[in-house]
Parts: structure tokens; C-alpha cells; sequence
């Protein structure tokens, strides 16, 4: 019993101190908050999901303006106002607009776009500044 207490122990320090250390971690930044909604068109397909998260993970590594980012899919919606008819979505945080507008013309954003945009049909784009 002790022996799995210390096992236990050990591993939820070792899983603490790599998560929790700031080389690994960023904050969000509420200066300017870009959130994107995409659908795909053929949001069953296994083979287009699969290269739109490759796509857009490999985005999101290597931009050099997005200092957090979220990438999800909707969940089963239990209100009427939500609206999970998107297929995927983008929340990336900036510390300006001004960096928010580099990102826009960075070659990390054009090969994404020039990636995966036959798999879209629609997306949406939500800016917001912090108050």
C-alpha cells in the first residue's frame, strides 16, 4: 500500500511540475480574442476531419503571433441558444491588433488557408477587445 501511495504521489508531482512550468504554459491574453467558427463540407468524412486538425494543430504550433489557442469541436447542445451546428472552432488569443493583423498575413496562417480551405463551406470570424 505505501509502495502505490509514493507511486501516486511521484507521478502526480512529476505531472504537476510539467504542466505548471512556465516554459509550457502560456496565459490567456484578453487584449484581442479571435474566435472562428468553421464548418466542413463533409463534416462525416473521417479522412477530411483528420487533415483539417492536422492542418489547423500545425497552424496553431507554429504561429508566431497566437499566444494561447483553443481548438474544438461543439458539444452535444442542451440549450436552445447554443448553436453547435459548426463543425470546428478557433478561440486564439493576441496581445494587440496589431499582432492579431500579422498573424493574418503570416506564411503559418496562408498554408492553412491554402490547406484546408477546400474543406470548409462556411466560417465565421468573431473579433473582441478586452474591456
Amino acid at each position: 500500500m505505501k509502495t502505490l501511495f509514493y507511486t501516486i504521489l511521484f507521478l502526480t508531482m512529476t505531472i504537476a511540475s510539467y504542466g505548471q512550468n512556465e516554459e509550457h504554459m502560456k496565459n490567456f491574453d484578453s487584449n484581442f480574442v479571435h474566435t472562428v467558427f468553421f464548418w466542413l463540407k463533409n463534416p462525416d468524412s473521417v479522412e477530411d476531419r483528420k487533415a483539417f486538425e492536422t492542418s489547423i494543430l500545425k497552424f496553431m504550433r507554429d504561429s508566431k503571433y497566437a499566444k494561447t489557442n483553443f481548438v474544438g469541436v461543439p458539444p452535444k447542445a442542451t440549450r436552445d441558444v447554443v448553436d453547435g451546428s459548426f463543425t470546428y472552432s478557433l478561440v486564439v488569443s493576441f496581445e494587440s491588433a496589431d499582432a492579431q493583423a500579422k498573424y493574418q498575413t503570416e506564411e503559418a496562417h496562408n498554408l492553412f488557408v491554402a490547406e484546408s480551405s477546400s474543406l470548409w463551406t462556411k466560417v465565421i470570424v468573431y473579433d473582441s477587445l478586452g474591456i
